[in-house]
């Protein structure tokens, strides 16, 4: 038979687990990523896989200032993810320019 304690410990756990904290580390590399995409050319060869991580990147920005934490992990780690695409998108278009 399991234990009141450990029952309420558990609980107890499962509800810390569940409170939300700001996505501070999802934000700043959502936020590299997009500056390495930048850099890259992304936006000249990747426009459409760059504008929509920086869109996705604003959303986040403006869930975060709504303390809206779980929306706003998700929308940075989809910029993350988009602005990957675009890097990888304007690296191939560099190398196809290569001679």
């Amino acid at each position: 038979m399991i234990s009141r304690r450990l029952v309420l410990t558990l609980l107890l756990c499962g509800a810390l687990v569940g409170c939300a904290t700001a996505p501070v580390q999802e934000m700043s590399d959502a936020r590299q990523a997009l500056q390495a995409a930048r850099e890259a050319g992304a936006a000249q060869h990747a426009g459409t896989a760059f504008k929509r991580a920086q869109a996705l990147l604003h959303e986040a920005q403006q869930e975060l200032d709504h303390r809206r934490y779980d929306a706003a992990r998700q929308s940075a780690v989809a910029a993350k993810a988009r602005a990957i695409d675009a890097l990888r998108e304007a690296r191939r278009a560099e190398e196809r320019r290569k001679p």
